[in-house]
């Protein structure tokens, strides 16, 4: 074993630090003996390679040659790395092997608009090269205008200016790379001839939703994907990290978002082989029901899985029906968390994965045309976002000429009955055929790249259906409403909590746990008091009916809708006190990821307006101000006492 790939100190309990600007290597470094007084055994760091100017979390990487200089590069981490061993800490690095940033200061991406396919990075970003639309073949689309190329060309916001010795392309402060900067001098007019002579083609951010011609990290248009299966990506990407581990400054490896890589299992081997000896976790989503594949060599994932068994047993399942009836008659919302999970699906697939369905829909047609089986265009595109609407699980993990496992055979059948169910307009045939292709009973490089690519597809549509969509649609009791879990089970049985612990112990004794991670909707104690009110359904429901009459007056006629206001409710009484600024920032944020009344890309003032005039007044209103915290009071001790069983569990279970 290679020296310092063990995993250090005794694995006891991981800190994770979120560094940036303001909290760097040196801030770190000066709370190691806090952190030892608490019994920490491994710092987890967010992600410490080169990443955008200003970024706050690290995912926006740049350059994975170099440690982030905001952080304090080489020497700030060597500095950290020493105290960390003095005190006996070992160190957890967040990697990101799934995608970079579109970003100048990335040389990856200034070298594919700069050399376009021919270059070196045109084989290390997942772009499609040949895409329907005869102007991007060959060429990849920055979606960056706040305006059509037209008007932004009429406008006179391009110039040719001089900067880091090079000739460049300037739009607001943004800088591309010329294809032949000899040709043109700084201060010549930007013409649309020189626009079409680049190897990308500058177009509105809007046109991404139907033109964009690389994948990204879920519906980021920022974050440009990797083809992490090319050795040459992977060795690049992964030689600082390796070489930190071999010295013995680092002893583990986080890795995020394994679900986006084209072959994970395949991935993990390499890394494996690589650095044997490391605490080897991965950021993988599992389902109710499903398991880590038993075929990788990790040591487990990072928690969100025990997450919620364990906020599941503090809810009282009897207060079930009562708490659905007067959702489903105060919100009139759906009752089915299967039918808003659906839902949410499908609208994402239809509103934010337009290029990647249709990227999917080009092999399917190679395939059809293959087996002589005649649909028209939008009904391939509805076949394949059924199928992944009905893809209970993030993804299967199919690989080239292996045969898939019994249970994800299961659940592809299961996605394509559901599918047929229910679009039943939809072509037995056309069905059947995706279906083989997806079971790699098809043969064929149209097949096996649907197969293979479909995987990368139904990941991200799951996080934006689900995770960013139905989580914020269905209200009943949002405790329940995380990552990988199941808001339709009404809490969880604490024979099954301790049934998955046994089989953690069995198969991963060294994945971690957690209660409260950067990706959760809500923190533990949130949820510890939410979980509360499985136990009092009658007070908390006479509660609302009585602030819904308090607060009538703050309405603008029948807005906001009824869920927004029982989500408010509910976030007040689990997190309050809180200020006015903050529950403000939150609904905000609720209602746009809802995606019902107003979104991210298309904000209604109308109704936002509404929203935050009937917080503000909700905020401001004295009598309903008492109420709330006469109904709290009861719940802050018995909160707290949840919240301290949820520790004690998480130090004493498996893990």
């Amino acid at each position: 074993m290679s020296a310092g790939t063990s995993t250090g100190p005794g694995l006891v309990a991981t800190y994770r630090l979120q560094l940036h600007a303001g909290f760097t290597f040196v801030d770190a470094a000066a709370i190691i003996p806090y952190l030892v007084d608490l019994g920490i055994s491994h710092l987890y760091l967010s992600p410490i390679l080169q990443a955008t100017p200003g970024s706050t979390h690290g995912y926006d990487q740049c350059d994975p040659t170099r440690v982030s200089e905001e952080l304090g590069g080489a020497d700030g981490f060597r500095h950290l790395s020493t105290v960390a061993r003095a005190h006996g800490l070992g160190i957890v690095l967040d990697i990101v092997p799934n995608h970079m940033a579109t970003s100048e200061t990335n040389p990856w991406w200034w070298e594919l608009l700069r050399s376009g396919r021919a270059g070196r990075a045109g084989r290390y970003f997942d772009v499609d090269w040949e895409p329907p639309q005869a102007v991007l073949r060959g060429r990849v689309l920055a979606p960056v205008l706040d305006r059509s190329v037209g008007a932004a060309l009429a406008g006179g916001e391009f110039s040719l200016v001089e900067r880091h010795g090079q000739r460049v392309l300037e739009y607001r402060g943004q800088h591309f790379p010329l294809a032949d900067p000899a040709a043109v001098a700084a201060g010549d007019e930007v013409t649309e001839d020189l626009l079409d002579r680049q190897h990308y083609r500058l177009a509105s951010w809007r046109d991404a939703a139907d033109s964009l011609n690389y994948r990204r990290f879920f519906a980021i248009n920022s974050l440009i994907a990797l083809r992490e299966e090319d050795p040459a990506v992977f060795a690049a990407m992964h030689a600082l990290p390796v070489q930190m581990l071999r010295q013995g400054d680092v002893q583990g490896l986080r890795v995020d978002h394994i679900d986006g890589l084209r072959d994970p299992r395949g991935y993990l081997e390499t890394l494996r082989g690589q650095v044997p000896g490391a605490w080897l976790l991965v950021e993988k989503i599992l389902e109710p029901g499903e398991r880590l594949p038993g075929d990788w060599p990790v040591d487990g994932t990072t928690g969100y899985d025990f997450i919620n068994g364990l906020q599941g047993i503090f809810v009282d399942p009897s207060a079930e029906d009562s708490m659905t009836r007067f959702y489903g008659d105060f919100t009139g919302e759906p009752v089915r968390w299967d039918d808003v999970l659906r839902v949410g699906k499908l609208e994402a697939a239809r509103r934010l994965f337009l290029p990647d369905v249709g990227r999917l829909e080009r092999l399917l047609e190679a395939v059809c045309r293959e087996n002589d089986v005649e649909v028209s265009r939008e009904t391939r595109i509805e076949a394949i976002s059924q199928v992944a609407a009905g893809l209970t699980v993030y993804r299967t993990y199919a690989r080239a000429g292996s045969p898939l496992s019994t249970e994800e055979r299961a659940r592809i059948e299961a996605a394509l009955a559901a599918a047929a169910r229910t679009d039943t307009a939809l072509p037995p045939s056309l069905l059947a055929l995706a279906g083989d292709a997806l079971l790699l009973a098809r043969h064929g490089e149209a097949a096996t790249e649907f197969a293979l690519r479909f995987q990368q597809f139904s990941g991200p549509l799951m996080a934006k259906g689900v995770e960013d969509t139905a989580l914020y649609r269905f209200n009943r009791l949002v405790c329940l409403n995380e990552v990988g879990g199941d808001p339709g089970r009404f809490g969880v049985p604490a024979g099954e909590f301790h049934a998955a612990n046994r089989e953690r112990a069995a198969r991963h004794p060294r994945a971690m746990l957690a209660s409260s991670t950067h990706d959760t909707k809500r923190s533990g104690d949130v949820r510890a008091r939410l979980s509360l009110l499985s136990q009092i359904p009658d007070q908390w429901i006479a509660a609302v009916r009585r602030w819904t009459a308090m607060n009538e007056p703050h309405r603008d006629g029948a807005w906001p809708d009824r869920n927004a206001e029982y989500l408010l409710y509910q976030t007040l009484v689990g997190a309050w006190p809180l200020t006015r600024e903050r529950i403000l920032a939150y609904v905000e944020k609720a209602a746009r990821e809802a995606s019902q009344h107003t979104s991210w890309s298309d904000p209604d003032p109308a109704y936002e307006g509404a929203l935050r005039n009937f917080v503000s007044g909700v905020m401001g209103d004295a009598g309903f101000q008492a109420d709330l915290a006469d109904f709290v009071r009861p719940l802050v001790e018995p909160g707290r006492v949840v919240s301290m069983a949820q520790v004690l569990l998480e130090l004493t279970s498996p893990g």
